[in-house]
């Protein structure tokens, strides 16, 4: 809505990208957290007792991920 408010209003590029980039920052960390859960209960399935290789794979893939979307 930000966004489209700005450009309906014709706002500075400025304001505008900084719109976007607000935008852009808070999808990065929702996708994150989406990702994490999914890896957390998808992939390694605590009902089935992940070793511990297996946690610190996780936890690598899930740091390697957020570190790409920041």
């Amino acid at each position: 809505e930000a966004i489209e408010r700005a450009l309906t209003e014709e706002a500075e590029c400025s304001m505008v990208l900084h719109n976007i980039a607000a935008c852009r920052g808070a999808m990065d960390a929702l996708m994150a957290e989406v990702i994490d859960g999914h890896i957390r209960f998808h992939v390694l399935d605590p009902k089935r007792n992940p070793t511990d290789e297996q946690e610190r794979a996780a936890e690598d893939l899930i740091d390697a991920l957020r570190a790409y979307l920041k």
